[in-house]
């Protein structure tokens, strides 16, 4: 007895020891919402992308969030006591930001829809997403739109989902409705200078824009601008009937020159002055959406940039991977606008998006159902406009920019820390302690050809313009608030990301 018991109190220290050492937190019951099973692990990579360069090392994730970053050679655990998912040279970064998607729901959900394209998102490394508030029906252009885009995301959605509102000639010229969507919490508005193509989403002049500033600036969130305006007096954008062959992408780039994008923004930055100091809607930030002039255009743009206006600009990955010359007769899969413009004007892109010049990228996924892209019939003039894109932007980013020398820091900023910035999301866009936990991890010479057997998550693969190219940078696991929603293929079995508001 006497042996049983000395036997006893010489373990002792050892089972306290892994008593205090062990943390009882670190694993939790099985969870629908998370491939990993547990609130408290580290990530480990040769390659962890943050603020302050590329390391090789560990991040720790605690209930959600960020706790620790450590470099390898400070870094010491003990892994029988530890979770630890070493994903050894792949690379680890912030999760993409998308500041610029449709997914048509409510309303229009046989075109995309939360649950789909948050799937998608999440199988491209995209933790959250900026829902754009044109395509779904009612458009969010009010705060009870609003509320059921909310009601209709909510438990739906596999990555994180913020909403912009709509600038509208109603809500323009009645600062009490703009007043009341922004205290819904939309994080900012979108308007369009060209008709839109939805109904209840009527286009905006600048005299509306210049109208609902003040209210902007006041709530200092920014306004995003498709900056297209009509040149002809009779508002048509097609070219005279029997002229021009509608199956030839020539025909509709000839319908949407880069003048109309000029036009647009030389109006737009004759306001964007009344946005620096002093000014009468300091505070207030213009946005261009999805510029693909990068001629006068983008020219206008750096010279407002250097007199101090409140304004950025962002590109699409479409914009930079195609050029028009190369576009079929006929494949209205490349049908989108602004227009994809020549080789020439691709490079030049690159060269301001590579110098800055351009301050971010987005997607503008704008799907639709496969029969309104008149695929059959090849007709650009009458196909509905929209590049499909969601799932793959982290790839075509890598797999086209691969020869400009592009680096992992450079997709962090266009992708993740400067859209995080627009919208406002402070504890989004980094690797970075005290931010929520939302992490891509990817192969950047793994390859894949997007073909019939390659898993695409949009509801409508088949008019997406990247099918059948072959691409780098495949997408290996996606942590959503420290959640592994996605992991080589499979989903978590329920959709457990949030809606976000601006509170």
């Amino acid at each position: 007895m006497e042996s049983g018991k000395r036997g006893f109190l010489t373990l002792l220290p050892l089972l306290l020891s892994f008593l205090f050492y062990f943390d009882f937190s670190k694993k939790l019951p099985s969870s629908d919402c998370s491939l990993l099973p547990h609130n408290h692990y580290w990530i480990a990579s040769k390659h962890i992308v943050t603020p302050n360069g590329t390391i090789s090392g560990a991040v720790e994730i605690k209930q959600g969030g960020i706790i620790s970053i450590v470099a390898e050679e400070n870094w010491h655990v003990n892994p029988w006591f530890t979770t630890v998912v070493n994903y050894g040279e792949a690379v680890v970064m912030p999760g993409f930001i998308d500041v610029h998607a449709h997914l048509d729901d409510p309303g229009r959900t046989e075109w995309e829809g939360f649950p789909s394209g948050t799937k998608a998102a999440a199988a491209g490394g995209v933790t959250t997403l900026i829902d754009m508030p044109l395509n779904s029906a009612p458009s969010t252009v009010s705060e009870e739109a609003l509320k059921l885009k909310v009601q209709a995301a909510e438990g739906r959605v596999y990555v994180d989902v913020g909403f912009w509102g709509g600038l509208v000639p109603e809500n323009a010229e009645n600062a009490t409705s703009l007043e009341r969507l922004l205290d819904a919490g939309v994080l900012g508005l979108k308007s369009f200078m060209v008709p839109s193509g939805i109904n209840d989403f009527p286009m905006t002049t600048s005299a509306h824009i210049k109208e609902a500033l003040p209210t902007l600036a006041r709530y200092k969130r920014p306004l995003l601008v498709h900056a297209e305006v009509l040149l002809d007096h009779d508002g048509k954008l097609e070219p005279e009937d029997g002229v021009d062959n509608a199956r030839s992408y020539s025909t509709y780039l000839k319908t949407r020159p880069a003048s109309m994008e000029e036009a647009a923004i030389n109006q737009l930055i004759t306001l964007t002055k009344e946005t620096r100091a002093g000014g009468s809607a300091e505070g207030a930030h213009l946005h261009i959406v999805h510029l693909s002039d990068a001629r006068t255009s983008l020219n206008l743009i750096k010279e407002a940039k250097r007199r101090g206006d409140s304004i950025t600009v962002e590109t699409c990955p479409h914009y930079l991977a195609f050029a028009a010359e190369d576009i079929p007769d006929g494949d209205t899969r490349f049908k989108c606008a602004p227009p994809i413009r020549d080789a020439a004007n691709k490079e030049k892109l690159w060269d301001a998006l590579l110098g800055g010049d351009i301050d971010m990228l987005s997607s503008d996924h704008s799907p639709a159902e496969p029969e309104m892209k008149l695929l059959d019939e090849g007709n650009f003039l009458k196909a509905w406009g929209g590049i499909s894109s969601l799932q793959f932007v982290l790839p075509a980013t890598w797999t086209y920019g691969r020869k400009y020398g592009i680096t992992f820091e450079q997709l962090a900023s266009w992708w993740s820390e400067k859209p995080a910035k627009l919208a406002g999301l402070n504890t989004k866009g980094a690797i970075a302690i005290g931010n929520q936990a939302d992490i891509v991890v990817w192969e950047p010479d793994l390859e894949f050809d997007l073909d019939n057997d390659y898993p695409v998550h949009v509801k409508h693969p088949s008019i997406s313009a990247y099918m059948g190219s072959r691409l780098a940078g495949k997408v290996l696991a996606t942590f959503v608030r420290g959640n592994l929603v996605y992991k080589e293929g499979n989903h978590a079995s329920l959709a457990c990301a949030l809606p976000i508001l601006h509170r």
